[in-house]
């Protein structure tokens, strides 16, 4: 994909960083506990995507409604497990994250929970996958930016500590979420996948809220300015501007500039919560931000050259292995001087459609930003026979 970085790309990125960067401080700013805030943040998630999926996926919500889809097909049930999965370590990372905005600064919290494409890496290596010189070279200066960042909680101990470990577990938890989503969520929309995950990660911690007794209501003006805020800024106009930035630069870009969240989200706990950042922990922070980019940097060339080292011969991509089925060989129908038929019992192979992504481009599913992932994305599903299908005639089917 090209960027086409024009005043309106430009603001829609700046708009993406600013937002997204308001979570932590909002956090943080709020009274009530953070499971609650956790719980109310993916309940007002799923009150906003709910109706955009109504109003931009409403084939789709009808289809799976009706089971046109066969959403519980044999084959279909291994993907629906992934999902629950995916669901519930997005539950951890929202639960784990949350919690440590108050326990240590929102600068270590931001900075660490950043680390969550190494910790994808990590998880990619343990699966197989080669990594190159380059990003084991990020690896290393993210590790030792947090020990130098943390080095000072890990002296004086207490909640701060506590908090550092929290926000590294929140990382984790977005790395497998990000693992398990490329597993669960082959045959459906983004829009319809994200909703989803919002209304089972809301519904396991509402149950972990109403075990531990956590009061859900009664929330002071603080938490409900808090909770407004982040309904407005990073659940709105977040995913939003991310979804409008998405379509006219890569993920890549946008990866790196969300990286801009921990000097953002910490200029602003300075400026409304007095938070001040530790000058010995600024070197390790600025180590965190240089080694997530070179991985995440790293991440698309080394995508790039291994798709055209592995297609050039046969000038197709493979299908996923993580695809519900395998299709059958494509047809190749026979050209005419106007238009090409096709019989009424060929399906088009999807396959196809993903051959549309080029080296430099990958499918935006793979960015996620605490659980929100991108609006424009790629199906990786077989055309129903109900569907339109090119060169054929309404009056055909």
């Amino acid at each position: 994909m090209k960027s086409k970085l024009d005043p309106l790309s430009m603001a829609a990125m700046a708009v993406t960083v600013v937002s997204v960067s308001a979570t932590a401080p909002l956090t943080a700013a709020a009274s009530a506990s953070p499971l609650a805030m956790a719980f109310w943040r993916n309940c007002l998630g799923f009150a906003v995507l709910g109706p955009l999926l109504v109003l931009l996926r409403r084939r789709e919500v009808v289809r799976v409604a009706r089971g046109e889809r066969g959403v519980l097909r044999r084959e279909q049930w291994r993907p629906l497990v992934f999902g629950f999965l995916a669901a519930t370590a997005l539950a951890l990372h929202f639960a784990a994250f949350m919690t440590s905005t108050r326990l240590t600064s929102v600068a270590m919290s931001t900075a660490l929970v950043a680390t969550q494409p190494v910790w994808q890496a990590l998880i990619a290596a343990g699966q197989g996958v080669r990594s190159s010189r380059r990003t084991w070279v990020g690896l290393a200066l993210s590790v030792v930016g947090a020990a130098a960042a943390g080095g000072l909680d890990i002296r004086s101990g207490g909640t701060a500590l506590l908090g550092d470990l929290l926000a590294l577990v929140g990382a984790v938890a977005q790395a497998g979420y990000t693992a398990l989503s490329e597993r669960s969520r082959a045959d459906v929309s983004t829009p319809l996948y994200s909703t989803f995950t919002s209304l089972v990660c809301g519904l396991e911690l509402l149950a972990v809220c109403r075990l531990a007794h956590i009061p859900l209501t009664g929330f002071d003006r603080s938490t409900q300015l808090s909770l407004l805020g982040l309904l407005i800024l990073p659940q709105i106009l977040g995913l939003g501007s991310l979804n409008f930035a998405l379509g006219r630069v890569s993920a890549t870009t946008m990866s790196v500039l969300l990286l801009l969240e921990t000097p953002v989200a910490a200029l602003a706990a300075w400026w409304f919560l007095g938070q001040g950042i530790k000058p010995a922990t600024v070197p390790g922070l600025l180590l965190i931000i240089a080694g997530v980019t070179v991985v995440v940097t790293s991440g698309g060339v080394e995508q790039a050259t291994a798709q055209q080292g592995r297609h050039r011969s046969t000038g197709t991509p493979p299908y996923p292995a993580y695809a519900p089925y395998t299709p059958p060989p494509p047809y190749t129908p026979q050209p005419t001087p106007q238009h090409l038929t096709f019989p009424h019992s060929v399906k088009r192979d999807p396959r196809v459609d993903w051959a549309r992504y080029t080296g430099d481009e990958s499918p935006t599913v793979t960015l996620n930003y605490h659980g929100a992932g991108a609006y424009d994305t790629l199906f990786l599903r077989m055309p129903h026979a109900a569907e339109e299908e090119p060169g054929r005639d309404k009056d055909d089917r």
